[in-house]
């Protein structure tokens, strides 16, 4: 638990788990709140932890994006971000990620395993919520919809985008 730095984020959950064959996997996964730099850099020690025990990493995504407030700038988060993307991609492990809700801006981004991303029917993946962005395009609330449409943040348009791998259903099947 926590960054070595004196920090602990509740929405960034880290630790070790066993498959159902009985194989361990050190897991990351982010509870659906604004991801504080704490929770990045404990992610980040989790990774490199994991690659030195030989171990697979699963990173599960459920946030709004990064805290934004003046105590994440002054926690440093963007470095914490920065180092968390350095250490899932330099991984000596395999790294797998499971969109798994709202998978909001770098915040989201920074757990997405390249080329090992997969969705779940009812998550999104974008830059900004659809609510946010109709707000700043001055358009009504009831139009999130259609400015949904256009961000193709949907699991099957970020399939087609080949930004997920595929869309992992409900009891374990895959489609995509």
């Amino acid at each position: 638990s926590g960054d070595r730095c004196g920090g602990v984020d509740p929405g960034m959950r880290c630790g070790f788990g066993r498959l159902p064959d009985g194989r361990t996997v050190a897991y990351a996964a982010q509870c659906g709140t604004a991801t504080r730099p704490a929770g990045f850099r404990t992610a980040a020690r989790l990774v490199r932890l994991a690659g030195r025990l030989g171990l697979p990493v699963l990173t599960l995504i459920d946030t709004p994006g990064a805290a934004n407030d003046a105590a994440a700038e002054r926690a440093g988060a963007g470095p914490a971000i920065a180092d968390l993307f350095a250490a899932v991609v330099s991984a000596r492990t395999p790294v797998t990620s499971l969109l798994v809700g709202e998978g909001g801006s770098g915040g989201a981004l920074a757990l997405a395993a390249p080329g090992n991303l997969w969705a779940t029917p009812d998550s999104y993946f974008s830059v900004i919520a659809p609510e946010l962005a109709a707000s700043i395009l001055k358009r009504p609330p009831q139009d999130a919809g259609p400015v949904a449409d256009r961000l193709r943040l949907r699991p099957r348009d970020l399939v087609d985008l080949g930004v997920v791998r595929g869309i992992v259903e409900p009891r374990g099947t895959r489609s995509g």
